[in-house]
């Protein structure tokens, strides 16, 4: 069996989930919470496929914090559409209720991986250099060899086609990309279109070194932003 050190608390909470699922496609919906702790929650109703490791966002009121998966429901059984969380910013708290004190009980749900292309969470600094001569500053919240996600609160239609540079430590890395997804106010999904061997090969290695520290939230990289 498996251990977790905070009990559960059995609430339903309506939340909205945020993020990429397993194909890179931007998702935003209203879910409710089956049971809740300090650092973690179950959800229900989850319709876009996940997989383990992957890095999701939650709102509950004026509160935003971003989770890891741990746990997602079998298919075709009763735990499908169920998910299992953890903050992986502790030190922002979800919840405003109060909660039972930290203590270990055994729990070990059904495991499924569904995760087809390998995507990894950073905080990059971006530049987006949009055919019309305007350029903005943006964050790389998941980062991938086919394209990446960028929060940014400036709306770009779909479609659009865009040049990026990624910070990668001192470096940058320039691709063509098209946004294939988006959520107004609050990020955009990009596919590359045209990338060269040199730069891909400097997204192949940063996301190499990325591996290891998985289970970590990044820190930012890049240089401060300022408008371009």
């Amino acid at each position: 069996m498996g251990k977790r050190s905070q009990p559960r608390k059995q609430v339903e909470i309506q939340v909205r989930i945020f993020g990429t699922d397993s194909d890179g496609h931007v998702f935003s919906e209203k879910v409710s919470t089956v049971n809740i702790s300090r650092n973690g929650a179950e959800l229900a109703g989850v319709r876009p496929e996940l997989g383990l490791g992957e890095i999701v966002g939650l709102t509950y009121g004026t509160n935003r914090v971003h989770f890891r998966v741990k746990w997602v429901g079998e298919r075709g059984t009763p735990k499908a559409g169920f998910l299992g969380l953890l903050n992986i910013a502790p030190e922002k708290p979800m919840w405003d209720s109060p909660l039972p004190p930290d203590a270990v009980d055994d729990y070990q749900p059904a495991l499924v991986e569904r995760r087809k292309n390998p995507r990894y969470r950073c905080q990059n600094s971006v530049e987006i250099h949009v055919p019309e001569g305007v350029s903005f500053w943006g964050t790389v919240a998941d980062l991938g060899m086919g394209g990446c996600y960028v929060e940014i609160p400036i709306p770009l239609e779909l479609g659009k086609r865009l040049k990026v540079g990624i910070w990668l430590g001192q470096a940058k890395a320039w691709a063509d990309a098209r946004i294939a997804h988006g959520i107004p106010g609050l990020g955009i999904g990009m596919k590359f279109t045209e990338i060269s061997e040199p730069n891909l090969d400097q997204i192949r290695r940063f996301l190499d070194a990325l591996t290891p520290l998985a289970k970590k939230p990044a820190r930012p990289v890049g240089p401060p932003r300022t408008r371009i």
